[in-house]
């Protein structure tokens, strides 16, 4: 009686008990196991789709409209499309352009300013609208005050040419000649208020010298004009005119832009005659104020991506268009910078600003 118990403690299980405990312990290890992997499997997923789709963090999920206040085909249409495929690429975003055109290109801009800052309008608009028109007309936005000022996607030079027939080589020559024959040069702009408007005004406000000012509907006639001489001037696009540069009736002299332009190199920028001149228009996105940071910031991130992409590079320069990168703060800093001298182009022009 005394070892009944030791013998049945110490009894071995039968055969089939243990093969049983067997199969469970290989089941359990396998559920254990397979859990894990699918528990490790969907960290790692979740963690890749973070990473993929960064706009959808901050964006609507809804379509982005950027806004052209210009008709399509030109220069500002074109880049704000090369711009939209790259974020359409990039981003998993459907982001598209609508032209709205009127007021002098400050219909566009009015609408972005009004817009909702949630993400979903965005202007890509030029120069014309922040730092020219508000001196020139009523508008219902403020330039300092309606947009955050995101990026800039290129900067246009304006190129000075002359008619063969104005015997100048360079910026001091035709600086010599004005001088001598006050009110016999002629330049041809795109238009009051355009861009060669203002750019001719203040090189003669610079130069001391009185010119007179031939006004077109756009550069097309401009340049035709000056080759065959009934213009003697005039500071075009530089997509305009760098077509021209073999074309013996006329002479490319210098640009608009602080620097000089990498598809001419050898030509100069007027800043290095007057220093501080800087007459190049820029083209880029502005959101409606109070957009949020996050969103400004994905934005900024991939226009300085695409601004250095060799194919859009490549696509620019042979517009004639530098390609921009300035983006934020560094873009707000620009064109503040740039205020004082449109408002002294303005008047140099002889345009009467608003009261």
């Amino acid at each position: 009686m005394m070892g009944s118990p030791a013998r049945e403690l110490f009894t071995t299980p039968d055969l089939g008990t243990i093969l049983a405990k067997s199969v469970a312990d290989r089941n359990r290890d396998f559920v254990m196991t397979f859990g894990t992997r699918r528990l490790l499997l969907a960290a790692i997923s979740l963690v890749a789709s973070l990473a993929a789709a960064p706009a959808r963090a901050d964006w609507p999920d809804r379509t982005v409209t950027i806004v052209v206040p210009y008709a399509a085909g030109g220069n500002t249409d074109t880049m704000a499309r090369m711009a939209v495929d790259w974020l359409n690429q990039r981003l998993g975003q459907r982001f598209v352009v609508e032209n709205r055109v009127g007021a002098a290109a400050t219909l566009g801009a009015a609408y972005v300013a009004n817009a909702k800052p949630d993400g979903t309008t965005f202007l890509f608009g030029a120069s014309p609208q922040i730092l020219v028109a508000p001196f020139l007309q009523k508008v219902t936005y403020d330039s300092k005050k309606s947009f955050e000022f995101v990026g800039i996607f290129g900067t246009g030079p304006n190129i000075l040419a002359l008619h063969k027939d104005v015997p100048a080589k360079n910026v001091q020559e035709l600086i010599a000649y004005g001088k001598a024959n006050p009110g016999k040069i002629s330049y041809a702009s795109g238009g009051h208020g355009s861009q060669g408007h203002l750019t001719g005004g203040l090189f003669a406000s610079r130069a001391g010298i009185e010119i007179v000012h031939v006004p077109y509907k756009g550069g097309s006639q401009s340049t035709t004009d000056l080759l065959s001489g009934q213009v003697q001037m005039y500071f075009g696009n530089a997509s305009e005119l760098l077509p021209q540069a073999g074309n013996d009736r006329i002479r490319l002299i210098a640009v608009s832009s602080l620097q000089r332009m990498a598809q001419m190199p050898d030509l100069p920028a007027v800043a290095e005659t007057f220093p501080g001149f800087d007459m190049a228009s820029w083209n880029g996105f502005l959101a409606p104020a109070g957009t949020p940071r996050p969103i400004l910031e994905l934005l900024a991130k991939e226009i300085g991506l695409a601004t250095k992409d060799p194919k859009i590079v490549q696509r620019l320069t042979e517009l004639g268009i530098v390609p921009g990168g300035t983006v934020l703060e560094d873009f707000t800093n620009l064109v503040d910078s740039q205020r004082p001298g449109y408002a002294e182009a303005v008047k140099a022009s002889g345009l009467k600003p608003i009261e």
